[in-house]
């Protein structure tokens, strides 16, 4: 039996495994897009080591139109609300890059979990076209004459196995690239992360420099708040 054949005879049992198909292929194409290309930042140690130098040069609002030219990057997006609350007491710039690190792993995470719920659905199909395949076989060999119950059993075989066939070639692609995706989002998440943590260590040097040169007491709170 070919397998256009195949489709076209048992098209209720196969469009669902399509469908995730076709699901599958596009946010596989979408994610690779965002998490190769929209996402990454180039020279990420460039590019902290400029804000470094504007913000010990106290330049906040020129860092902050720095990041501003990154728009499109989580990163950057970072980086710019910790920026933005420089002025503020320590535990509201924590604060601050905490929710914007949140928005932007929810953002970078967004529809690659679909694909492996995708894959197990194909599967599931799949198995469930199987044994269809083998109910019918038996039932129609059951009713058949001798001469016809071999012929039966061999569609009626060759139904299931395409079935089985058709989910696993939709699953393996989509649990290969959610692997791979997966991998791309961990890698990409860690230096949000830890752009949050260098951020928040430039703000604390550039303040302690600030304090050791006019000599000023209290403590980081306070003098924030003056």
């Amino acid at each position: 039996m070919s397998m256009m054949h195949f489709i076209a005879a048992n098209f209720w049992h196969v469009f669902p495994i399509l469908l995730c198909g076709a699901a599958g292929i596009l946010i596989i194409f979408e994610r690779s897009a965002a998490l190769g290309w929209a996402y990454p930042m180039e020279n990420v140690d460039g590019f902290f080591e400029r804000i470094s130098n504007m913000i010990l040069r106290n330049s906040i609002q020129e860092a902050i139109a720095f990041c501003e030219r990154f728009r499109s990057k989580p990163l950057a997006r970072v980086v710019r609300e910790g920026l933005i609350r420089a002025h503020q007491p320590e535990h509201l710039i924590e604060n601050g890059l905490q929710i914007a690190v949140g928005e932007a792993t929810e953002k970078i995470q967004l529809r690659t979990p679909f694909l492996a719920t995708l894959a197990n659905v194909a599967t599931l199909f799949g198995l469930l076209g199987t044994i269809i395949g083998l109910v019918q076989s038996f039932e129609a060999v059951g009713n058949a004459v001798a001469q016809q119950r071999s012929a039966l059993l061999a569609e009626g075989i060759s139904t299931a196995m395409n079935a089985t066939m058709m989910g696993l070639a939709v699953a393996i692609p989509c649990m290969i690239a959610y692997s791979i995706l997966m991998a791309r989002t961990n890698k990409i998440t860690a230096q949000i992360e830890q752009s949050a943590v260098r951020t928040m260590d430039v703000l604390q040097q550039n303040y302690f420099n600030a304090k050791s040169k006019d000599g000023s007491k209290g403590t980081p709170e306070a003098r924030r708040t003056r």
